[in-house]
C-alpha cells in the first residue's frame, strides 16, 4: 500500500486527466463536472436540475466513458413500472422462475427526468439508492460496487411533472444546477456539434481506482472546528432554538444529519481534487449550496420578500 502522499499525488494526476478527456466533449460546465466528481468520490448519489438541452446526458454518459463504468440510461415516463428499474421474473422453458436484472444493475444509472414518473415507480429507486440492493419475491440481490444514481430533473414549474418526495431528495448528496452556457461556451459547442468530427473518451479510471480513491477520501482527518462549523450551519436552517432568525422567518423546513453528513465528506473530496490534505472550512462553503438546496424549503413570505433557496444559503454562510 502506498504512503497516503502518493495516493493523493496519484489522484490528483487521474482527476486532472480525467477533466481533460471531459473536456474534449463537455464545454465548459467546470463546476458541474466538479461536484458531479465529489459525489461519486464520496459514494453519493446527485440530482442534476435545469431546463432540457444543457447536455446533462451527455455529462453524466461522458463521465461514466472516463470513468471506465458500466452505464444504464433510464428514461422515466408516466408510464414506467417499477419492475422496468428493477427486473421481473419470467417463467423460462423449464417452467421455473428465472429473475431478469433490470437497468440498474449497473455501476452508474442515468435516471432521465426522474420527475416525469409517479411516486411509486420513483420510490423504486429508494432502495436501491440508499441499500444499494434490489428485493424481488424476498429475495435480495446486490448492485455492482461502485454505484451511482445520476438523476436529472426538469424545473418543478414545467407541465407533466411529479414533485419527488422529501425522503427520496434526501438520498441525494447534491442537488446540482446546470446554467445555460455562456456566449463564447455556446459558440464552442455549436462548432464543435454541427461538424463531422467526434470525439472518443479513453477511460482514466478502472472500479479498483475509483473504490481506493473512495476509500481515500474516507481517510482523510478533519478537525473539531470543521466538524462544528458543518453542524452549526446545519443547525441554523431549523425551525428551532438553533436556527437562525433568517430560518424562522423565512424556511418552512430545515435541514436534517444527513445534510452534515454530506457537508463534511463534500469538504473531504473538495480538499483532495484541490490537493489538500485536510479540508477547511472554505471547502464546507464550497459544497454547502449543493448540499442544502434541496433539503431546506421555503414559505410564502420568502416569495414575498424575493428569497430563494440559493440567495437564503449564501446569507446563512
Amino acid at each position: 500500500m502506498s504512503n497516503p502522499t502518493e495516493q493523493v499525488k496519484i489522484f490528483l494526476e487521474k482527476s486532472h486527466q480525467l477533466k481533460q478527456e471531459l473536456s474534449k466533449v463537455i464545454v465548459g460546465q467546470d463546476e458541474v463536472i466538479q461536484q458531479v466528481l465529489i459525489s461519486i468520490f464520496s459514494k453519493g448519489h446527485c440530482l442534476l436540475v435545469g431546463v432540457p438541452g444543457l447536455a446533462k446526458t451527455l455529462l453524466v454518459n461522458s463521465i461514466s466513458q472516463a470513468l471506465g463504468l458500466s452505464f444504464n440510461r433510464i428514461q422515466f415516463t408516466p408510464d414506467l413500472m417499477p419492475s422496468d428499474i428493477t427486473g421481473s421474473e419470467i417463467l423460462d422453458e423449464n417452467k421455473k422462475f428465472q429473475f431478469i436484472k433490470g437497468p440498474i444493475f449497473s455501476n452508474v444509472v442515468l435516471a432521465d427526468e426522474i420527475n416525469r414518473t409517479p411516486p411509486k415507480t420513483q420510490s423504486a429507486l429508494l432502495e436501491a439508492m440508499q441499500e444499494k440492493k434490489v428485493t424481488y419475491g424476498g429475495k435480495t440481490l446486490d448492485l455492482p460496487n461502485p454505484f451511482f444514481v445520476l438523476a436529472t430533473q426538469n424545473p418543478i414549474e414545467q407541465e407533466g411533472t411529479y414533485p419527488l418526495p422529501e425522503a427520496q431528495l434526501d438520498r441525494f448528496m447534491f442537488n446540482i444546477w446546470v446554467d445555460y452556457p455562456s456566449f463564447s461556451e455556446e459558440l464552442e459547442i455549436v462548432k464543435r456539434t454541427t461538424g463531422s468530427a467526434s470525439a472518443t473518451i479513453n477511460p482514466v479510471f478502472t472500479q479498483e481506482d475509483i473504490l481506493a480513491s473512495q476509500n481515500l477520501v474516507r481517510q482523510i482527518p478533519v478537525t473539531d472546528t470543521v466538524f462544528e462549523y458543518a453542524v452549526k450551519l446545519v443547525g441554523k436552517t431549523r425551525l428551532n432554538q438553533e436556527g437562525s432568525e433568517l430560518a424562522k422567518s423565512y424556511l418552512s423546513w430545515g435541514a436534517g444529519p444527513r445534510a452534515s453528513q454530506y457537508l463534511i465528506l463534500g469538504a473531504k473530496a473538495h480538499a483532495l481534487l484541490n490537493g489538500k490534505f485536510a479540508p477547511d472550512i472554505e471547502d464546507v462553503k464550497a459544497v454547502a449550496a449543493p448540499v442544502l438546496r434541496h433539503r431546506i424549503i421555503t414559505n410564502y413570505k420568502a416569495e414575498a420578500a424575493g428569497y430563494t433557496v440559493d440567495s437564503i444559503i449564501q446569507e446563512l454562510l
